[in-house]
């Protein structure tokens, strides 16, 4: 009987269901080809040839850019298709530095594990890439033409994803290159410190920083006070590779494994999270009750502020004047503990734990020093956290769980749901709700904000106002909802913006995943909102110790931060561009 709709792959009947290409119809029946340039969220490229399939006539075919057709009969195993990969790969590895137990990327590169797959232990060609090409400049992420084999991903996930533009291709045939424009280094280009061309790189060509020698130094120095606070994202996305599950709350564990390794003191960054909360509320409904500048833009993220820098400055006033929850909470420890250091200790370090790469480069802002320097010493990122604990022998998984110390150990489920897209603004509504009830709390749970959407839409009832918010995730929407703002295309009260789709849960600096499991990663941030005792921001107690004690009359100088500063004024704002004058009386 002849069925619809039907092909076969290696003997197998497969049903074709809609898929975008014969990639996608043979990995349903349990065969994963080899690839270097396909990824579900970039458009097909269709450059390394990995792979290959035949039909019933030896005809040779891309499987990412063939479109899967009834009654066609695919073999994806042939001798002749074996032979043809190997060739490739030898290829690639004959200009591909090799130099593989010293790569950062060592283990998780796709170039070494194929490498392995086809038994190649020997490479016929000679090798012309011998010599590191790198380019350190940035202090997020660090690239090195020498272990490229111009798969285009980064080129694709820059200009595709982000909309950034900061890499492309250059030159052609054997000379052809990824490079900036003019080949400038990468930290004076457009580049925003993302990292998700690091993220979608499957070899070692771009990396993100390791910074983790400068950390055991000072943890090794017994003068030195180590201090360490972990971003909620964190927790979520360390698991997977240390024997937990992808969604599992690992944050008890990496308090421990940092107790161990040596750090004094660990803190929750949820803590920030939570006076960002305060102040950015209070900013928002002053904003509404004097006529301010909308739509404000909230400025968590380190990226989307570069991002706004670099692109679109003439917003730079509707960017919230808040700190990150990072870079507030690192003042605040570092002003507690400057008379307080314990007995023995003659200087203090404190150390970030972030999922992002940009806070690399948000650390080393001159926004966010003080007369001792920078408030935030270092960032390191989920990944080299794991190398850490790796090095250190730890084993992750049979580690008992430990708290987060005094005097900073209090936070709310608000903070914690800062890590995944929409959580900063369901933070927001959950402080300027007029009654903290469960009902309330589940009443804004549904407004909207949740989700893994690129672009999401509420409007919210506050007073006698209807406020239209907007929580917008990857930079190329960004920049959509920025244009649409300009031309007065739309208008909107509040915009909440990350730069990684999905939010924190999927910085650079977390192990790189699929969009399920950022589903499941911003459901275990949720999860853990729902089992803590204290919901909201101003309902933690450490807060109101905070802003009657060490913050009172200082909010400004700890909690905020002027962007306009020895800038240009812009020649025109977004509530101009969309006649917010207007509307903020609506």
């Amino acid at each position: 009987m002849q069925l619809t709709n039907m092909m076969e792959v290696d003997g197998i009947p497969v049903k074709i269901e809609g898929e975008r290409n014969l990639l996608e119809v043979i990995s349903k029946t349990g065969i994963k080809l080899p690839v270097f340039c396909y990824h579900s969220d970039l458009s097909i490229y269709g450059a390394c040839r990995m792979c290959m399939v035949e039909d019933e006539r030896g005809r040779m075919m891309a499987a990412c850019s063939t479109i899967p057709k009834e009654g066609m009969i695919i073999k994806t195993n042939t001798g002749r298709l074996r032979k043809y990969r190997k060739n490739i790969l030898e290829l690639l590895l004959a200009s591909h530095c090799r130099d593989c137990t010293t790569c950062e990327n060592s283990g998780k590169c796709s170039l070494q594990e194929l490498a392995a797959q086809f038994g190649i232990t020997n490479v016929r060609f000679r090798n012309d890439k011998t010599e590191p090409d790198i380019d350190a400049s940035s202090p997020s992420i660090i690239r090195d033409s020498s272990k490229c084999i111009l798969c285009g991903d980064c080129v694709r996930e820059c200009n595709e994803i982000q909309r950034i533009g900061a890499i492309d291709f250059a030159f052609r045939g054997s000379e052809a290159k990824i490079s900036t424009a003019f080949n400038q280094p990468i930290f004076d280009s457009l580049c925003v410190h993302c990292g998700q061309c690091a993220a979608a790189c499957p070899t070692g060509a771009i990396i993100v920083r390791d910074d983790t020698d400068k950390v055991w130094k000072k943890i090794n120095d017994p003068n030195v006070f180590v201090t360490c606070e972990i971003a909620p994202a964190v927790r979520v996305g360390i698991g997977a590779e240390l024997g937990l599950s992808n969604d599992e709350n690992a944050m008890g564990r990496i308090v421990a494994a940092l107790h161990r390794m040596g750090f004094d003191e660990v803190y929750d960054t949820a803590t920030g999270a939570d006076l960002t909360v305060i102040e950015e509320a209070n900013e928002f409904v002053e904003r509404l009750e004097n006529g301010g500048t909308f739509p404000m833009f909230t400025s968590c993220c380190p990226a989307w502020i570069q991002y706004v820098e670099k692109k679109y400055p003439e917003i730079l006033p509707n960017i919230s004047t808040c700190r990150s929850p990072m870079s507030m909470f690192a003042a605040v420890i570092k002003d507690y503990y400057k008379d307080k250091l314990p007995e023995g200790k003659t200087s203090h370090y404190h150390v970030a734990l972030m999922p992002c790469t940009a806070k690399k480069f948000e650390a080393k802002r001159p926004e966010f020093k003080d007369e001792n320097g920078p408030v935030t010493d270092d960032v390191i990122t989920t990944q080299e956290l794991i190398r850490m604990i790796k090095r250190s022998g730890i084993m992750f998984d049979e580690l008992e769980p430990e708290s987060v110390d005094l005097p900073f150990g209090t936070m709310s489920g608000a903070g914690i749901i800062f890590g995944v897209t929409g959580g900063v603004t369901e933070a927001v509504l959950r402080k300027v709700a007029n009654d903290n009830s469960r009902t309330t709390l589940k009443q804004i749970e549904y407004v909207g904000v949740r989700g893994m959407e690129n672009v999401k839409e509420a409007v919210i009832k506050f007073g006698d106002r209807d406020l239209k918010i907007a929580v917008v995730s990857g930079l190329s929407n960004a920049r959509k909802i920025v244009r649409g703002v300009l031309k007065g295309e739309i208008y909107y009260d509040l915009v909440e913006v990350m730069a990684c789709r999905g939010g924190c849960i999927s910085g650079a600096g977390q192990p790189y995943i699929s969009h399920r499991h950022r589903v499941e990663r911003g459901e275990g941030l949720y999860r853990t909102d729902k089992t803590s005792t204290i919901k909201r921001s101003q309902d933690n107690p450490l807060i109101s110790q905070l802003y009657s004690g060490l913050l009172e009359g200082r909010t400004h100088e700890l909690l905020h931060v002027d962007y306009l500063k020895d800038k240009k004024p812009a020649k025109k704002t977004a509530s101009k561009a969309s006649g917010a004058k207007k509307t903020s009386k609506h």
